[in-house]
């Protein structure tokens, strides 16, 4: 049994996302929670959206790692992006993570007013399933 990522007939097809994730019996589910892009001190790490966002991601990773999955195990992502930030350089700097060959994850993402992390642009969170031996 194996992890499936899926683009259903009758769906648009991306190569940005897939729709639906099946995990089967046995693997080992990781939930990262929201990540912005601070050091490990929690001060922002720039005012830049994509330096944010790069740092977000790799505060993911960390988190993944620490638990033996990588970002290639993410089945999906959240990403919520502050609404006046810079779009393009903030989803623009996740968007290569999301790339993967074969079956993207899945993705929703959503513009907010807000983050609770003053000067924050963005948060992802993630999901990550692992087939165990």
């Amino acid at each position: 049994m194996e992890i499936t990522l899926t683009q259903p007939a009758g769906l648009v097809v991306s190569p940005a996302f897939s729709h639906v994730a099946v995990v089967p019996a046995g693997a080992t589910t990781i939930y990262v929670g929201g990540q912005n892009g601070v050091d490990e001190t929690g001060a922002v790490v720039s005012d830049d959206a994509g330096e944010q966002a790069l740092r977000a991601v790799e505060n993911a990773r960390t988190a993944l790692v620490s638990q033996g999955a990588s970002l290639d195990d993410v089945i999906s992502w959240t990403i919520y992006i502050r609404q006046d930030a810079d779009l393009r350089a903030a989803y623009g700097a996740v968007a290569a993570t999301l790339a993967r060959d074969g079956a993207p994850p899945l993705v929703s993402a959503a513009l907010v007013a807000g983050l609770a992390v003053p000067g924050a642009v963005i948060e992802v969170s993630a999901i990550a399933a692992v087939m165990r031996a």
